[in-house]
């Protein structure tokens, strides 16, 4: 450790030992350290250019009033990802390309001590008995934290930054996620109450799409969200807002995603909103949707259209109904009316590569029919993706449309 790193170390912990639990002003902890720096300079009869004293004082003040050296990462609206594996290496999502950053954390205290400043106000715990943990920062950041001993290297953390520069659909257009024909047609599903899966691998863009098609829905609408970390950011006025929790120390007190489902169904709910479907709750998800809860969005990880329903049907047998594999088919084809699939394509683009509407079932099978398709024509020598949106087929099930006054002869 250099003497100008181990310096800092000691001011930053000095001057937190001076404030304690008390909140200071920057202008507060840059004179407190300042006089702490000094001191430790003259007792070691060292000199340091007024350059790096301010460099250093600034340090300290991001380490204790911000995110230390995350805080250029978290300003920087082309940022969408950041990816801390251990204090020394500190990779980016920029414009859809990975690439090592220049910045790094002192030692792998140093990088804890961030870490658990992001972590105080959600409540969750991280220590060596729950070892990784998920949660929201303020802005609507996610994060994915864990340390050792599952993680060797250092503390390793993925923060998938809030993009609140996309509000609208028209947001999606001008980035080529959608066409306007396509915005058309899902204003019309949110409108029509279709039960829809925003479907897609990490970082593929689900949570960003149903966040901006969420100003879709009525004021009039009561509105429940289901999250593990606290990601949708809604504008209507009536919203409940649950959220998952953790075991105890005592390894007690949890509760799913599962329990919290059950419990929404009593609170009279006009939509329900599901961060994400990733077990046993599948059936409880398929079971509401067939019983009048109609215009349910829900996140779920996978592929392609028909691997959402091999998920679906997967998980829903884990829940211990021993339900044959055709009744909850049968609930799925049923129930579920339209899948956005979600993809990040070489060039690091976003694409909802398809929209498709759940048919019904053949022949023991769940049938499928794609509305729109993104095609992938060639790329470039540059990288770029050359490709184009193609309107594929009209939708078969126009019922709920007729019944909200919707005319799709003016979107197709």
């Amino acid at each position: 450790m250099s003497v100008e790193t181990e310096l800092k170390k000691e001011v930053r912990v000095e001057t937190g030992m001076r404030f304690g639990r008390v909140t200071p002003s920057v202008n507060e902890v840059r004179e407190a350290a300042r006089v702490i720096l000094e001191n430790k300079l003259k007792q070691r009869r060292l000199q340091m250019d007024l350059r790096a004293k301010e460099t250093l004082l600034a340090a300290v003040c991001d380490d204790m009033l911000g995110w230390g050296p995350l805080s250029p990462l978290m300003h920087d609206n082309e940022i969408t990802e950041i990816m801390i594996n251990g204090p020394a290496q500190i990779f980016i999502e920029k414009r859809g390309r990975k690439l090592l950053s220049d910045v790094s954390f002192d030692d792998d205290g140093h990088l804890r001590l961030i870490l658990d400043k992001m972590l105080g106000p959600s409540g969750r715990r991280l220590d060596e008995s729950s070892p990784y943990v998920d949660f929201s920062l303020k802005d609507g950041s996610r994060v994915n934290a864990i340390v050792s001993p599952l993680s060797v290297g250092g503390p390793t953390i993925t923060i998938r930054k809030f993009l609140d520069s996309l509000e609208s659909l028209n947001d999606l257009i001008r980035l080529r996620t959608i066409t306007e024909q396509m915005a058309r047609f899902l204003k019309a599903c949110i409108k029509a109450k279709l039960n829809i899966i925003f479907a897609g691998a990490t970082g593929a863009g689900k949570t960003a799409t149903l966040n901006v098609l969420s100003a879709e829905l009525s004021p009039d609408d009561r509105i429940i969200t289901i999250e593990d970390a606290l990601e949708l950011k809604l504008k209507q006025q009536h919203v409940v807002r649950l959220l998952t929790r953790g075991s105890n120390i005592e390894g007690k007190g949890t509760v799913s995603i599962r329990h919290l489902f059950s419990n929404t169904l009593r609170m009279r709910p006009t939509r329900i909103i599901l961060g994400e479907i990733r077990g046993e709750e599948a059936i409880d998800y398929l079971q509401a949707i067939n019983s009048g809860h109609d215009g349910t969005l829900a996140v779920l990880h996978a592929s392609t259209p028909a691997d959402v329903l091999g998920r679906l049907e997967t998980m829903a047998m884990f829940a211990g109904l021993n339900l044959p594999s055709q009744e909850i088919r049968r609930q799925i084809a049923s129930g579920l009316n339209l899948i956005l699939q979600h993809e990040q394509l070489a060039d690091g683009s976003r694409k909802i590569t398809y929209v498709t509407e759940v048919t019904g079932m053949s022949d023991g099978n769940i049938t499928l029919n794609d509305i729109f398709r993104y095609h992938i024509e060639d790329i470039a020598d540059s990288g770029q993706v050359i490709g184009e949106f193609r309107f594929v087929n009209l939708p078969l099930h126009t019922d709920r449309f007729k019944k909200r006054g919707i005319k799709l002869d003016e979107i197709f």
